[in-house]
């Protein structure tokens, strides 16, 4: 159980953070100055259709991403990955989005040459010399060939996955004998052990509503069993699982936690938008000023020092097994 901080108790008729010293505000980005698809304010992946990936691509989004991988570091431990890889010759990030991830993977592996693939061009161009980016579709058939990768990583991608079975079918192919694919997924659930969290809750009835719209698009959220029976009957084998707490603002006691819940709130700034108005708009057929009014009340939840809520994290890795070939998976 996470341990609330004394001082988030302190004066429960104040609601923000700003009441116990912590500055929760961010400053807004620029827009991009590549034309996709608009909607609401925001700019949207087209090139391979616009239900591909319903998050938007513009620099508000591509700075939440950077935000993002760095709580994600914090979170683990500062571990990029949970495989016990051992001198990778060539790696491969699906959905890689501004490449943040396979960035730090080619300094971690100077000797690795590293891959991002995504649906849209917004990596950086300034990058270590053994990694690059692709526009690709992870969900059509890859062009890569057989047993070309060591590692394979994927993390938040379910929301633009279709069909995990061809997924999971086209990184076997393309992975090395003894080769290790690794997924790191949010639960898409709040969780709270205190009861300060009620039914009407306004991030949690935001996040019901992207469950709901995610199981309508044949997406349904991930869990830890699930995510492991996902690589179990692709032909993995040696899979492991992990969980990890997020806490939704700097409400708890210890202070890695707090830390963590800190770049949460801030990342949900700009990310229960990202989330949810495409969801809401285009699966659900809302009105967009009631997706707007959901996002905001889910927002205004977040910034709430009484309320003590927190997400999970999984982690998942399997290894392909050593003596197969694509004929026997």
């Amino acid at each position: 159980m996470l341990e609330v901080d004394p001082s988030v108790l302190e004066r429960p008729d104040d609601e923000d953070y700003d009441s116990v010293g912590y500055n929760t505000s961010t400053a807004s980005l620029s827009s991009s100055v590549h034309q996709y698809l608009f909607e609401h304010g925001r700019r949207y992946h087209a090139y391979y259709g616009p239900d591909k990936y319903l998050m938007p691509t513009d620099e508000k989004e591509q700075d939440r991403l950077d935000l993002h991988h760095e709580m994600m570091r914090l979170v683990w431990d500062d571990k990029l990955h949970e495989s016990p890889l051992d001198k990778p010759h060539r790696i491969l990030d699906i959905g890689t989005g501004t490449g943040i991830w396979a960035i730090d993977m080619a300094d971690q592996y100077p000797m690795a040459e590293v891959i991002g693939t995504d649906l849209s061009p917004i990596q950086p161009d300034w990058v270590p010399a053994n990694c690059r980016f692709e526009v690709d579709d992870a969900m059509l058939e890859w062009t890569f060939k057989d047993g070309t990768f060591d590692f394979i990583h994927g993390r938040d991608i379910c929301s633009g996955v279709s069909d995990w079975d061809h997924l999971l079918s086209e990184i076997m192919r393309c992975m090395n004998p003894g080769g290790y694919v690794e997924l790191c997924e949010y639960s898409i659930t709040l969780n709270c052990d205190d009861g300060t969290m009620k039914p009407d809750n306004g991030f949690k009835v935001y996040t019901d509503y992207l469950r709901e719209a995610m199981i309508k698009m044949g997406r349904p959220p991930p869990e830890l069993e699930s995510m492991k029976m996902l690589l179990e009957k692709a032909g993995f084998e040696d899979v492991h699982a992990f969980e990890a707490k997020e806490p939704v603002g700097p409400w708890p006691k210890d202070a890695r936690q707090k830390r963590i819940g800190a770049m949460s709130l801030l990342n949900c700034e700009t990310g229960i938008e990202s989330y949810g108005i495409a969801a809401f708009t285009r699966i659900l057929g809302m009105e967009a000023e009631k997706a707007r009014s959901l996002c905001d009340a889910a927002l205004s939840a977040a910034r709430n020092k009484n309320y003590h809520m927190y997400a999970k994290y999984y982690r998942v890795y399997g290894r392909k097994p050593k003596g197969a070939e694509v004929s026997d998976i």
